[in-house]
């Protein structure tokens, strides 16, 4: 609700352009529009073909617009600012393909069915063409690539809920008929390139959908539980070994629903029951019954290149989300990675990229993907939970320290830190407020908003590309992870969604929630803006500068340079973050006379500290 709001708002600086994409310098340095544009420094005057020669670029108006980047073809994966989000919980563009598959579509017979907006396991009628309707939502918030939820076509219903997420594949050759058809993917991406835009598809191939069965389990049918339960106790390999193996078979009439065809053959599964996350079942073990593949055998291993290397042919994406990384043996991914990457860019996508998800907070585990697997980045779960910890639990910057010290594990041919994957939510853990109001530190609603904000300028301006979870731009909150977390954008149905008090508005999930003027989608454009406007914080070189134990300061350096056809360019920055709920000194990082004020969050009075819960940003 906005009723607490006037005690942050007028403290960010106001005086922003229509689109909130001018920033308001503070003037406690007395800098000037002339100095502003002279930030980026150059030992010659000579013109650079540079990708990065927006070192060259003097303005001190920032624009959060994707038109105004190089263009898609050319740009970094660091260049780009990402949306994560689920296609059919953001907008209903063409309710007659609410149900997905027709009645007369026999061959499509299980991925119909599954829509109850009322219902927050269910299909809710977002699609391929509602989303293509708010390009200019996600344009004008600075948003330079798309990530979706997978959008194949999903085995609707399951287990009492349905496919809405995409994580259920049955045919791996079309889009599912909920989200639209193979044409209007086409369409959207073709859209969204027009503006500028990158598309990168969520891609499986640790599983498909539940279709196997095993005697033991579900009878001689498939269609009855005999264990207490209702899972699979997982078998190992020495198990096996003993002759003590399921009996697995596929029900009466879906023999041959999954494509490509192979994918119906059951020696390419591994068929030892439901995964318990740890030892050998993590990885051989069915993914809360999803059918593991045996992504050990060769065939398989082909098989899964094939069928990515045809999306890449027919919908020239910009990239992948890998998921379930490390559900699937290493060996799979060294041969996988490699040969997606190098067809990608034999189809002319020269900066196509992929970047895997590895459920862990251990750099050490995170870091064997990138460099032993040959993924190029992972989605940086550490750092998510360092965030959780300094600024949810209140412990001391010492924690950010301690995780980046550990940066050069991620150091390989193709993958550095900067490439990692940055966010503070997502839709399986929750979203990071709804992380904030389950805190046993009882935070206010102004402390929420404030914290949420920091969070999230930590995601961009740290090392690494950031990440906003769809929603977390209008106040989402959510009661959990999981399904309690991927609430509707169009007004919701959801009685368990509409009851959230979101954040910095009125509104709740049972209106519209594309609001331009939301405090958090505006100031996540400003955050997008300087993030583009300034290469160092895309590409610098991070080092710590300070921490300490407790809540306060945390101060890092980005340095920039670069050296082409003789012309040496740099840039470097230093941004200071106070997760305190006090003013902290500035002079614990830097000298006034040696600094220049780029941007700060919160306008604290002085020019020697820098405010509570906020962050600040200086040319050097």
């Amino acid at each position: 609700m906005k009723s607490n709001l006037a005690k942050i708002i007028p403290r960010v600086n106001p005086a922003l352009s229509k689109a909130g994409l001018v920033l308001a310098f503070s003037l406690s340095f007395s800098v000037s529009a002339l100095t502003l544009a002279a930030n980026l420094t150059t030992d010659t005057s000579a013109d650079s073909s540079s990708k990065h020669n927006e070192l060259s670029v003097a303005t001190n108006t920032l624009v959060a617009k994707a038109k105004d980047l190089r263009p898609y073809q050319e740009r970094d994966f660091q260049d780009e600012v990402f949306y994560f989000v689920l296609p059919d919980r953001f907008y209903n563009g063409d309710a007659a393909n609410d149900l997905g598959a027709s009645l007369s579509d026999t061959q499509r017979a299980l991925s119909r069915g599954g829509f109850d907006p009322t219902h927050k396991g269910m299909y809710h009628g977002g699609d391929l063409i509602g989303l293509t309707e708010k390009l200019p939502y996600l344009d004008n918030m600075g948003i330079s690539a798309i990530w979706l939820t997978p959008i194949l076509r999903n085995r609707a219903v399951q287990a009492g809920t349905s496919g809405y997420h995409g994580y259920w594949i049955l045919d791996f050759t079309e889009i599912d008929p909920h989200l639209g058809s193979n044409a209007e993917l086409k369409h959207f991406i073709d859209q969204a390139h027009q503006r500028n835009i990158k598309v990168f598809f969520d891609i499986i191939t640790n599983h498909t959908a539940d279709v196997i069965k095993y005697e033991e389990c579900h009878g001689k049918a498939g269609n009855a539980w005999l264990v207490k339960g209702d899972d699979c106790p997982f078998k190992s390999s020495e198990q096996l070994a003993q002759g003590e193996r399921y009996t697995p078979l596929i029900p009466l009439g879906e023999e041959a629903i999954k494509s490509p065809t192979w994918l119906n053959d059951l020696k390419y599964y591994h068929n030892q029951g439901d995964s318990f996350w740890q030892g050998e079942s993590a990885v051989r073990g069915d993914f809360a019954g999803l059918d593991d593949l045996y992504t050990q055998h060769p065939q398989v291993v082909a098989g899964m290149i094939d069928i990515y290397k045809n999306i890449i042919d027919e919908f020239k994406p910009d990239g992948f989300r890998i998921d379930t990384v490390k559900h699937v043996n290493i060996e799979f991914w060294q041969a996988f990675s490699p040969a997606l990457m190098q067809h990608a860019k034999a189809q002319g996508i020269k900066n196509f990229f992929m970047f895997g998800e590895v459920y862990s907070f251990e750099p050490e585990l995170l870091s064997r993907f990138t460099t032993e697997a040959k993924i190029p980045s992972v989605l940086d779960f550490a750092f998510q939970g360092a965030m959780e910890k300094t600024l949810v639990q209140q412990q001391g910057t010492d924690v950010l320290a301690k995780l980046f010290a550990q940066d050069h594990l991620y150091q390989s041919n193709i993958s550095n830190a900067n490439q990692l994957v940055n966010f503070t939510g997502n839709h399986d853990m929750g979203r990071f407020a709804y992380m904030l109001k389950n805190s046993p530190k009882n935070y206010s609603e102004a402390a929420q908003i404030e914290r949420n904000l920091l969070a999230h300028a930590m995601m961009f301006f740290s090392r690494g590309v950031p990440v906003i979870y769809y929603g977390d731009e209008q106040g989402f909150v959510g009661d959990g992870g999981d399904q309690a977390s991927r609430q509707d954008m169009m007004p919701s149905k959801v009685a368990s969604y509409n009851d959230d008090d979101l954040l910095a508005t009125d509104n709740s999930t049972a209106d519209n929630n594309f609001d331009v003027s939301h405090p958090f989608y505006q100031r996540f454009s400003e955050y997008a803006a300087l993030y583009q406007q300034y290469p160092a914080l895309r590409f610098g070189q991070q080092e710590v500068v300070y921490a300490q134990d407790s809540a306060g300061i945390f101060a890092i350096t980005r340095d920039y340079q670069v050296t082409e056809n003789s012309d040496k360019k740099s840039q470097k920055l230093l941004v200071v973050f106070n997760t305190a709920t006090q003013a902290q000194p500035l002079t614990k990082v830097m000298k006034q006379s040696d600094v220049q004020l780029i941007y700060r969050s919160v306008n604290s009075g002085s020019s020697d500290e820098i405010a509570a819960l906020s962050f600040a940003i200086y040319q050097l």
